[in-house]
């Protein structure tokens, strides 16, 4: 097409008539203005005329070296468009397809001698159709020759092909002539501004292909021919590309395997549908597979449509020339049970058992190079024994495992018994790692192999080693964290109460004051620590309750303005449909501050702080991966610009006591609370970092579904209002094992008009509990003692009493001890540490209970 735009260019009849009439003119001009000055010089004198003569002369030489300059330029062409036109022409009526020039309003301005002869023209006929007007009387092409006219008209290129009978041939003759196909073409061509005023030329190019497309018909059939060969073929076929899909299986194979073709060409059909996944390896070719060109033979099974399995013998080749896709052909040849006897049953079985093994088998010689590999191999390794070359066991696994590899090679070589197994990495970007069994063989004479290797995929055990490990850190961190802590609270449960006492004899005004509350204030402190550890081990008392975190995250944005400081902005970004959730409030809002304060942390520049919310349904948690069980969840992200965290680091964060901070400046409880707390309530957290981008915090909570009666009865006042008047009248019963502890609960009720009554362990409890036994009005114990536990003593006392009213108090969580008693069991429960007035309060609303 480009050779003929530049030659149909100036092949138009109309260009090549303006341009020949624009030259005619110009020399008829000049010819009148010599004659005319010829005659008045020969009436003049010859002295007058002879300056006219030399003006004339020096005119003419203007002019001539006018011509000269405006032939090198193009302006005048003097013949040679002719000529070129003549060169024009002569090509196109060479060309072996009919060609036609027409201008835009579809008037023809050229056809060559084949345009005519396609269409059955008279060559000497003055009119020649456009194509769009010779097929327009045809019914069968009204719709390919108005979308080939649209496009010369739109100035758009086309090509259509399509079939019909010579123009002007009865239908007996078609019927012996056959049909005729034609390729039709229109093409846009720009106009020349020199010679064209009838804007964009349309060049129509026509060929017919009949012999064409008998030749593609005749391959066709042949193709037809073959497959339908193939699937009347006493043995079965496929294709495969490097995917494991199969594009082609013929009925044979179809036949044995008791599929249906039909379903089979409607829908993707897969290696791993008809065989293993171990041998789908083997079969789909690899980028490290064997090479173009290689011939394989194996025993397998293949899976028939009912389950059941299908002996046969697979000879798979890779053809050469293969692209990226590659596929590999194979095949199946049937081995019935005469065969399989005929054959050798031993070395058939044993062929059946190496491609089938779950475990990846492969033959090593001397040197380490690999040989014969079963499916397994191919699928954990990506590779084969052929390759264009040999392949290295060596050359599968990280340069770090090469030097234990060749230990255990050389011990095999040495014919040793037992051969410790390596532990290796696999090559390759992916990080997985697992274990190289070798064993030696008996070589004969000939005979390459020396070794038999056996491998085997730890990444998944590794993992879930690593996690066991990881959690029973964290357990016997918790378990210790929560023994301390409930030795601890004992401890300042006795230095606040007396405190407490203190205080009360002391006026503000007094030098002794301050330092008792001091006192007082370090070890509220020390209590906050010790609520962090018991946090951590999921051992403190939770107070759940049904929460809108929308409103808790509203209201708690202004204690994290103030918390984060003017040089790092602060953003809550919140979904307007949120799910409710049931959480402790306190400790929600805890986890909050403190991931809030360690992202604070993180930019002592200055950052940006974004805490975000949103639902997670089912779909979306079951994308998130396996450590995210399915369900709906309320998702609250914590974002900070920070320095972020080394994978190192990140892998440490929740553990306790673990900090990256300054000494000093931190406890390292901050995360392992929140982790404590998300996990005791039923949630999951995740951490995402990198360095110099920033950290993102993901917690997220189980929804909570409630009916509207449960969410109105589910409210708990933020701050209930206490007792004002903490007096009162009755007879209590104190079990408490630490003498502080018990000397300081005694006090503090017999001060405010209570009868205090006083035992060390249950069984002092129950001899007391005994002897005034129409006296007691309540019992205030302890969980953990000596001899007999809290639990068991109320379980023992209310057997006497059902209606006898007890508070325990403890170091240790409520839901450590509910679970040892029954489920309708009724008490209250004070945690320690606890002051004066909190005991005496819950005394007090006890006993008015």
């Amino acid at each position: 097409m480009t050779d003929i735009d530049a030659l149909m260019r100036y092949a138009s009849p109309a260009a090549d008539r303006t341009e020949r009439n624009g030259n005619v003119g110009l020399v008829v001009i000049l010819a009148l203005a010599l004659a005319i000055a010829a005659i008045v010089l020969a009436m003049v004198s010859r002295e007058m005329a002879e300056p006219f003569v030399l003006a004339i002369l020096a005119g003419l030489a203007v002019v001539g070296v006018f011509c000269l300059f405006a032939g090198a330029v193009g302006i005048l062409h003097f013949g040679a468009r002719q000529a070129r036109n003549d060169v024009t022409r002569a090509f196109v009526d060479n060309l072996p397809h009919g060609a036609l020039i027409a201008d835009s309003t579809g008037r023809v301005l050229y056809a060559n001698e084949a345009y005519r002869d396609l269409l059955g023209l008279d060559p000497e006929a003055n009119s020649v159709p456009a194509p769009d007007r010779a097929f327009a009387g045809n019914p069968h092409l009204a719709e390919t020759i108005f979308r080939l006219a649209r496009a010369a008209q739109q100035g758009r290129s086309l090509k259509e092909e399509f079939r019909l009978p010579p123009p002007g041939e009865g239908e007996e003759e078609e019927a012996d002539l056959g049909p005729r196909w034609f390729r039709i073409s229109v093409q846009p061509m720009p106009p020349d501004s020199r010679s064209d005023r009838n804007g964009a030329l349309v060049v129509w190019q026509i060929d017919e292909i009949t012999m064409e497309r008998a030749r593609e018909e005749a391959s066709f059939a042949k193709l037809q021919a073959a497959i339908a060969y193939l699937d009347s073929a006493p043995a079965g076929f496929f294709t495969a590309d490097a995917d494991g899909n199969i594009d082609y299986l013929n009925a044979t194979l179809a036949q044995w395997l008791g599929l249906d073709l039909s379903e089979v060409a409607s829908r993707p059909l897969k290696l791993e549908e008809i065989m293993s996944a171990d041998s789908a390896a083997s079969i789909a070719p690899t980028a490290r597979g064997p090479a173009q060109g290689t011939t394989r033979h194996f025993d397998l099974d293949l899976i028939k449509a009912d389950g059941t399995s299908l002996p046969v013998r697979i000879l798979h080749r890779l053809p050469r020339g293969g692209s990226a896709a590659r596929l590999a052909h194979a095949l199946v040849l049937n081995r019935r049970p005469g065969e399989i006897e005929e054959a050798g049953a031993s070395e058939l079985r044993f062929a059946r058992l190496f491609h089938s093994s779950p475990i990846a088998i492969a033959t090593v010689d001397g040197q380490g190079f690999v040989g014969a590999t079963n499916g397994a191999f191919m699928r954990l390794f990506g590779a084969g024994s052929e390759e264009g070359g040999k392949l290295s066991l060596e050359d599968l696994v990280e340069p770090d495992s090469h030097q234990a590899l060749r230990r255990a090679l050389d011990a095999a070589l040495a014919r040793e018994s037992l051969i410790e197994p390596v532990d290796i990495a696999f090559a390759g970007a992916q990080e997985r790692t697992g274990r190289i069994y070798l064993s030696p063989i008996e070589q004969d004479e000939g005979d390459s192999e020396a070794a038999i290797a056996y491998a085997i995929d730890t990444t998944a055990q590794r993992a879930l080693e690593r996690q066991i490990a990881q959690g029973q850190k964290m357990q016997a961190v918790g378990q210790l964290a929560g023994g301390i802590a409930h030795d601890f609270n004992n401890m300042l449960t006795a230095i606040i109460g007396f405190s407490d006492f203190l205080l009360m004899n002391h006026r503000p005004t007094d030098p002794a004051f301050q330092d008792i509350m001091n006192i007082k204030q370090n070890a509220n402190r020390a209590a906050g620590l010790v609520r962090q550890l018991l946090a951590f081990s999921r051992q403190q008392t939770l107070r759940p309750q049904l929460l809108q975190l929308g409103d808790v995250l509203s209201e708690i944005s202004i204690l994290l303005g103030r918390l984060l400081g003017e040089n790092i902005e602060f953003k809550l970004d919140q979904a307007g449909d949120l799910w409710p959730v049931k959480a402790d409030l306190h400790q929600f809002e805890q986890v909050i501050v403190n991931l809030a304060v360690n992202a604070r942390d993180a930019m002592p520049d200055g950052g940006k702080l974004t805490i975000r919310t949103a639902n997670v349904g089912e779909t979306e948690a079951r994308e998130l991966g396996p450590g995210l069980p399915e369900g709906e969840y309320v998702l609250i992200e914590v974002i900070d610009t920070g320095t972020g965290m080394t994978p190192e680091v990140k892998q440490k964060i929740f553990e306790p006591f673990y900090s990256t901070k300054e000494v000093g400046r931190g406890t390292g409880l901050g995360l392992s609370t929140v982790y404590g707390i998300v996990k005791q309530t039923g949630g999951y957290i995740f951490a995402e970092s990198e360095v110099g981008i920033g950290t993102t915090m993901r917690v997220y909570l189980p929804r909570y579904v409630a009916t509207g009666e449960e969410f109105e009865a589910e409210k708990v006042e933020r701050h209930p209002e206490k007792p004002k008047d903490l007096t009162g009248r009755g007879t209590v019963l104190l079990v408490e094992d630490e003498d502080a502890v018990r000397s300081f609960a005694a006090r503090a009720p017999g001060q405010r008009g209570y009868r205090v009554l006083e035992a060390t362990t249950g069984a002092e409890a129950l001899a007391v509990f005994a002897g005034h036994h129409g006296d007691v009005d309540l019992v205030v114990s302890d969980v953990v003692m000596p001899e007999m536990d809290g639990p068991t003593l109320c379980e023992q006392l209310r057997r006497e009493r059902p209606d006898l009213k007890v508070i325990f108090i403890s170091g240790y969580a409520e839901d450590s001890f509910r679970q040892h008693l029954a489920a309708n069991e009724d008490f209250m429960f004070l945690q320690k540490p606890f002051d004066l007035k909190q005991l005496a309060a819950a005394v007090k609303a006890a006993l008015e209970a």
